[in-house]
């Protein structure tokens, strides 16, 4: 089958690999779509970094470069195999791509994504969602209903924004900062707009604000060029500030201005990935007495995440804005991405 394999920075290839083997326990999928994600450009641009280096494979999996990419995938189920018994060939499925021991407890409520030496399929092995078809183990199939498939696609990205919203505690009519209006912004604004939360988010790209905007997930939509982000927050607030804020960019100056908007005694949660160390001013973090918390990806967010596109309380639909085949992957997708990421959001490739 065809596969997208990453062999070192700058330096992903179309190959013919084998297809994977059904064994007891797993769930074969042909892959309908898959997300290009910001992970994977940073592994493009900058990588190795979730994938392992030659000489340095992934404990669990076993792996290393040439890594098949992708985790942010749907399909339909091709095969079962023995023991699967709760699926139907044909159904629709996401996967939660994680490689985590087989002896880790991935029951509801367990923190499973902080057990030792996990990774992600797509990054750390084991196969991934830009290949024709792939074997993963049950317990991270997740059926979707009637949920069209390249929608599909989009809810490993928004069940990184549901983890970032319970890891808040934040709640119903509490005022909520996102700082960054990329992907992962986007989405995570309209699921807190969709759980009852005034959203404002600031970004300093014209075409990320219009699609803010036409998306509809923030009344307020402010740019750190125009206007006092923080001046604007306690505006908007009463002179109290945000309750929460999502750093989801990266980029230090946004993170000041997290810390600055939030109130004395609110919560900053840190969504992104992080390619280099990050400055935190502490003295404004002592004497407001801020919680600044930090998540990665998912933990039995999944089912309510697909409960909240079933029920269409969040319409994943606008903010698909490319739909590409495999071998466009690298000139249509990733470099897309890095030349013209503000015309983007997300890219799905249909290997």
């Amino acid at each position: 089958m065809r596969a997208a394999r990453y062999h070192g920075r700058g330096d992903i290839r179309i190959e013919e690999v084998p297809a994977p083997e059904l064994r007891p326990g797993t769930v074969a999928i042909d892959v309908a779509w898959c997300g290009i994600c910001g992970t994977d450009l940073h592994e493009y641009l900058e990588g190795p970094i979730f994938i392992p280096p030659p000489g340095a494979p992934q404990p669990v999996s076993g792996e290393s470069i040439p890594i098949v990419l992708g985790h942010e995938f749907s399909g339909t189920v091709r095969a079962l195999g023995d023991g699967v018994d709760d699926l139907s060939v044909g159904e629709r499925v996401v996967v939660e791509p994680y490689i985590i021991r087989d002896d880790v407890d991935t029951s509801p409520g367990r923190p499973y994504q902080l057990s030792p030496d996990m990774n992600f399929i797509g990054l750390g092995g084991r196969g991934g969602g830009l290949s024709e078809q792939i074997v993963v183990q049950r317990r991270w199939v997740h059926p979707v209903g009637d949920v069209p498939l390249d929608q599909a696609a989009l809810i490993e990205p928004l069940a990184v924004g549901h983890h970032a919203y319970v890891r808040s505690g934040a709640g119903p009519g509490d005022v909520a900062l996102v700082g960054g209006a990329g992907p992962i912004g986007l989405l995570l604004a309209a699921l807190l707009t969709a759980e009852g939360l005034t959203v404002l988010i600031t970004e300093v790209s014209a075409a990320r604000k219009a699609k803010a905007a036409e998306t509809e997930v923030a009344p307020h939509v402010l740019d750190p060029t125009e206007v006092d982000v923080a001046e604007r927050v306690r505006l908007v607030t009463d002179g109290r500030g945000a309750d929460v804020c999502f750093e989801c960019t990266s980029v230090n100056a946004v993170l000041d201005t997290l810390i600055d908007a939030v109130r004395p005694g609110g919560v900053v949660v840190n969504v992104s990935i992080w390619g280099h160390p990050a400055q935190v001013d502490m003295q404004k973090l002592v004497l407001k007495e801020i919680d600044l918390r930090g998540t990665i990806a998912y933990a039995g967010d999944h089912p309510a995440t697909i409960e909240l596109v079933r029920s269409g309380k969040v319409d994943l639909a606008p903010f698909i804005t490319a739909r590409i085949p495999l071998e466009d992957l690298v000139a249509e997708g990733l470099d897309a991405l890095v030349h013209h990421k503000d015309s983007q959001v997300k890219i799905l490739v249909h290997p």
